[in-house]
């Protein structure tokens, strides 16, 4: 009985709390769930759970300068990258493998989380603003 008022409890506050938020908010938060699981599945092995990158081998996102231009983060994630790079001043010279199972809001909702856990934004990064971005950048 006490868990289920528990639950009742925890129900109703997540109620109250969600009419509170608008519906850009909402769905902002849905595109960081998402975006969280997309991430763990697929960017956390080399960049960590935490972003932190892992010692020489793979850059950080995490505080990383590299997120300056979302137009080029967002075109790395579905087509990859060759060669060597600076991320806050460290070289880096692995490949990063291009993710093309990734539908494009599956890289919205990445790029949502990415930017709002390490990239100082607090909005959405919609599968509108991503799916012309990533047509411009095809190989």
């Amino acid at each position: 009985m006490m868990r289920l008022t528990g639950f009742f409890i925890a129900l109703v506050v997540f109620a109250s709390v969600s009419s509170c938020q608008s519906d850009e908010e909402i769905k902002r938060e849905q595109y960081i769930t998402e975006g969280i699981l997309v991430f763990k599945n697929n960017c956390a092995n080399c960049h960590q759970n935490k972003g932190e990158g892992l010692a020489a081998l793979y850059p950080p996102i995490a505080k990383s300068d590299y997120l300056v231009d979302k137009k080029s983060v967002i075109c790395l994630i579905r087509y990859g990258q060759q060669g060597a790079i600076v991320v806050n001043g460290k070289h880096y010279n692995r490949p990063m493998p291009a993710q093309p199972q990734l539908s494009d809001l599956e890289v919205a909702e990445l790029i949502t989380y990415i930017y709002n856990e390490w990239g100082g934004e607090t909005k959405l990064t919609g599968v509108k603003t991503v799916t012309p971005i990533l047509d411009q950048c095809k190989k």
